[in-house]
């Protein structure tokens, strides 16, 4: 053996030893991890999710994850010349729009993912919202104000839905088996109507339904970033509010951080907002000392 072939196994040893306590902790607990953005578009990315999230099953962590699949919607419609719009950042969802949301999440995207899941060695199972009504959604609701006349307007977002109960028994008999679920955000309401539910959301009320030891939201950005641009390793409801009347907490990241925070107020262990475009980024985060991106506690 050369002496570096041992510095490799020397350091890969030390990895183990150093993990292997958080493997102890977190024996027999939920994960919930949000995926998308670009680890979802990057074939490698990908690849190195699917591993991470097996090598949790097989370590006894339950993982649960939730996509999203904005980009991959967006170019669908384009393609069937469905013309969309915004509000918000919630995308306007029609009855035609709706079907190809369900289209897209619950099928091509959806078996990507489990079949990237089921080629690491896992056994990954695809589900939508609507499988044994997991969720139980009713149309969300969003107002505006007229800055001329000051009357306040009720905004019509279509089929977009927010989740009102999820149903955790599917989950649980996962979680007693060696499946991983995968699932789509995709709602049902109270008479059978199909909801497009953002994935954050989604995510964060199955983590704090199962009172997950951990909600995992993948970002394209390294976590919460200060007014300087470095990171903040740790957040407060306190700190968010501070840095959100300041504005340097804004657009996108507010509606994660209120997900993250609404998480860990209804139980939830601890949120994290991690880049997901970091190699093995579910790994450094669960099982280091140092930890990655920004976590989130009350």
């Amino acid at each position: 053996m050369t002496d570096k072939q041992y510095d490799e196994q020397l350091r890969t040893a030390r990895t183990l030893a150093e993990a292997l306590p958080y493997m102890r902790r977190f024996t027999g607990q939920t994960f919930v991890i949000k995926y998308g953005g670009h680890a979802m578009g990057d074939r490698q990315l990908a690849d190195q999710f699917a591993h991470d999230v097996v090598l949790m099953k097989q370590v006894g962590i339950n993982p649960v994850v939730v996509h999203g699949g904005g980009p991959q919607i967006g170019a669908m419609l384009d393609r069937l010349k469905i013309k969309s719009s915004f509000i918000d950042g919630l995308r306007v969802t029609d009855g035609d729009t709706v079907e190809i949301v369900e289209m897209v999440l619950s099928g091509s995207i959806n078996k990507t993912i489990v079949t990237a899941i089921n080629g690491a060695g896992g056994a990954a199972v695809g589900i939508s919202g609507k499988d044994g009504h997991l969720i139980e959604a009713t149309k969300l609701k969003r107002t505006t104000r007229d800055p001329d006349s000051n009357i306040e307007k009720v905004l019509d977002l279509g089929f977009v839905g927010e989740p009102v109960k999820i149903n955790p028994r599917l989950l649980k008999t996962f979680a007693r088996s060696d499946l991983i679920p995968v699932i789509a955000p995709i709602g049902v309401g109270e008479d059978g109507e199909t909801y497009n539910i953002n994935a954050d959301t989604a995510a964060g009320t199955i983590a704090a339904t199962l009172k997950a030891a951990k909600l995992v939201m993948l970002t394209d950005i390294a976590g919460v970033l200060d007014e300087n641009g470095e990171l903040i390793s740790k957040m407060t409801p306190e700190r968010t509010d501070e840095l959100r009347k300041r504005g340097i907490i804004k657009g996108g990241m507010i509606p994660k951080l209120e997900t993250c925070l609404n998480a860990v107020a209804n139980g939830v262990g601890a949120a994290h907002i991690l880049d997901g475009r970091q190699p093995h980024v579910l790994l450094l985060e669960a099982f280091t000392a140092a930890g990655v991106g920004t976590m989130i506690e009350v």
